[in-house]
């Protein structure tokens, strides 16, 4: 099956659209289309495994202690987490990348780094 990515609330917008115009097919969906807004990193971790979405981040400081509470009694679709200083582009071209040649089972209950 296809990756399919959830935005977290503190992702930077352009990543979004610049990921989309690399593959229009990709489901990538925002943050506030899921009403992330204000909501803690367990309950965002929680709705992105309801909808078997990857959930993408610059998060590096809370949400990884976060993950592995959650998995330690949940399965997660996974976490990507970006660098903040990757620029847009190199950021939409590693999520372009990883949609187009991986699995989501490759993910489960993982994070990966880029750069």
């Amino acid at each position: 099956m296809k990756l399919r990515f959830q935005a977290d609330n503190d992702l930077d917008q352009r990543i979004v659209t610049a990921t989309r115009r690399f593959g229009p097919l990709i489901d990538f969906q925002t943050a506030s289309k899921l009403g992330l807004h204000g909501r803690s990193d367990r309950e965002v971790l929680a709705l992105a495994a309801a909808q078997g979405r990857v959930l993408v981040s610059h998060d590096k400081q809370t949400l990884p202690d976060e993950f592995n509470a959650f998995i330690a009694g949940e399965t997660s679709p996974g976490v990507i987490l970006i660098s903040r200083k990757l620029s847009i582009g190199k950021a939409a071209e590693w999520l372009y990348l990883l949609w187009s040649a991986s699995e989501a089972e490759e993910y489960l209950n993982l994070i990966y780094r880029l750069p």
